[in-house]
């Protein structure tokens, strides 16, 4: 079943203005070298090298997700007044069992014994906490840039997710940084296990009240 995107309007009025767009092809480098700006950190540039086939990799594996897997949405968030991309989201609207392998291939620049040992556990993990079979949606990766911290980017792209799983009656899991727990407090997230340095987490569909 496809998904129908839609515009939220954020709780916070951020400033600049920002608005929610899905994602299209032609935006991947920019999301690509947002991810580099928000997390050019050690432990994760061990995973991802910041090197041109490392980057190419990446390229290819967002547009093959764009093209083919329809219940894997990128949303950007956009600084309306400059068309940069300030923010974006990966979100995964199925179970692991229906998405099938997270990744492709690793590159040759990437460790791939460790990576895949690593992506495994996590993988065993959400299994673990809310079931292959049971509707869980995954909150596969989001990014803020540096010049756009605290300005109710993330917000906004949390918002459609929660409201898409609401609607879907769909568990959220997530693999949160310690940094990035209190927000997803805030969104009703608990955290059931900490694993691998990240805070394993879980949130409960909200139902309307008749």
């Amino acid at each position: 079943m496809a998904t129908t995107v839609t515009t939220v309007t954020g709780t916070l009025i951020p400033d600049p203005p920002l608005k929610l767009e899905l994602a299209r092809i032609e935006d991947v480098p920019e999301v690509i070298q947002l991810w580099y700006n928000a997390f050019s950190i050690p432990s994760l540039l061990a995973i991802w090298p910041d090197t041109p086939g490392v980057r190419q990799w990446w390229e290819s594996a967002i547009r093959y997700d764009m093209l083919n897997k329809p219940r894997e949405k990128y949303l950007n968030v956009i600084d309306s007044q400059t068309g940069r991309i300030a923010a974006y989201a990966k979100w995964s609207l199925e179970t692991s069992k229906e998405r099938g392998p997270r990744f492709p291939p690793w590159h040759p620049d990437m460790d791939a014994r460790r990576n895949e040992e690593y992506f495994q556990r996590l993988e065993e993990i959400r299994d673990r906490l809310v079931g292959s079979s049971s509707k869980n949606f995954y909150l596969d990766m989001l990014a803020t840039h540096t010049d756009y911290r605290r300005m109710g980017a993330a917000r906004l792209l949390l918002e459609w997710g929660c409201q898409v799983a609401d609607q879907e009656n769909a568990l959220i899991y997530i693999d949160s940084s310690e940094a990035g727990k209190p927000i997803y407090e805030r969104f009703g997230f608990v955290v059931q296990s900490m694993a691998c340095g990240l805070a394993s987490m879980v949130r409960e569909p909200r139902t309307k009240e008749v």
